[in-house]
């Protein structure tokens, strides 16, 4: 792909949205799709509940969410009618409710996860939320604001906007809270940083941390030392060292135009989803490498999530209206 329909594609996964030691092989089975799952139009975000039962798949175009019973990998009921441009769906920390950025409308919605139906008003926060994520104690919601380059903070327990939003870098696209709670990471799509945020004050604390180019995604290890960050434009991953906030070695080369990155339930590996050429790339945490061939999936795959047990690994693709089911082990 040229850099001119290279940055085209980049567009129309950002802007654009506003329209609408190696392991052991006798051990682990060779990662590979298994089953499609038809969603709604154009979905963007999956999220797994904490009790694994259920996934959402956020569907852009249709502006709802579509619910998936991961024992029977069907969608169960009709969809929930969210905001305008569902773009992130997470679930709070007890399960009982998740909360979809509507980036058409600059609203979240809450959704009883018990019931499928919307709670409430939806929550007004700013300017083209693009990722909504619960903190540790589940008792803020941090979302990103990509055209105003804040973070709004809910209160979980009032459904409210709590505070001034905080200012971030230029276009934050993802947030993602470390294991211990204390730090949020922010990444800044459009000037290649991400930004540190203390929970505990609710401030940005440091210099931003230089990544790659357009840095679209971020998730941190279970043992909490790293965090991964997906750079679209440069078709590799940064490693940030969690303890030390600077990027660690050479960027790993992964498949064209990186978006999603989700480690594993034992985080001995982390998955990219792909978004340029529809596939899923596996990279090995201990090595730091490349583990095996990347994996075919749908047309422009977006988001990626794994499973509770850790067996499955969904992954949605907008240009094909599904999500992917890969089989881990």
């Amino acid at each position: 792909m040229s850099i001119p329909n290279r940055r085209a594609a980049l567009s129309l996964a950002t802007a654009a949205l506003v329209m609408v030691a190696p392991l052991d092989p006798s051990v682990f089975a060779v990662p590979s799709e298994t089953s499609t799952i038809t969603v709604g139009n154009g979905p963007l975000s999956v999220a797994f509940s904490p009790d694994g039962k259920q996934a959402y798949v956020t569907n852009g175009e249709d502006d709802t969410v579509s619910v998936i019973n991961v024992k029977t990998g069907t969608v169960q009921g009709d969809p929930i009618g969210v905001g305008d441009l569902p773009v992130s769906v997470a679930f709070s920390k007890d399960g009982k409710t998740a909360y979809v950025a509507n980036a058409g409308d600059d609203t979240v919605s809450n959704i009883n996860a018990k019931t499928g139906t919307v709670q409430g008003d939806p929550i007004g926060v700013g300017n083209f939320p693009r990722s909504v994520a619960f903190s540790k104690d589940g008792k803020k919601a941090y979302v990103t604001n990509a055209l105003d380059d804040t973070v709004s903070i809910i209160n979980v327990k009032t459904g409210t906007v709590q505070g001034d939003p905080i200012g971030v870098g230029n276009y934050p696209s993802s947030v993602a809270f470390s294991k211990d709670g204390k730090k949020a990471y922010v990444t800044n799509a459009e000037d290649d940083t991400v930004s540190i945020i203390n929970v505990k004050t609710g401030t940005v604390q440091g210099d931003p941390i230089v990544v790659g180019d357009l840095p679209f995604s971020v998730a941190f290890s279970k043992d909490g030392k790293k965090a991964y960050v997906t750079n679209g434009e440069d078709d590799n991953v940064s490693i940030i060292n969690v303890k030390t906030g600077t990027v660690q070695g050479d960027p790993i080369v992964v498949g064209d135009l990186p978006f999603s990155v989700a480690f594993s339930k034992d985080s001995k590996t982390a998955y990219v989803a792909n978004y340029g050429n529809g596939t899923v790339s596996v990279i090995n945490v201990k090595t730091g490498t490349l583990q095996g061939d990347s994996i075919d999936v749908g047309d422009f795959p977006r988001s990626v999530a794994f499973s509770k047990d850790g067996k499955k690994a969904y992954v949605t693709n907008e240009g094909g209206d599904s999500v992917s089911v890969i089989t881990t082990r």
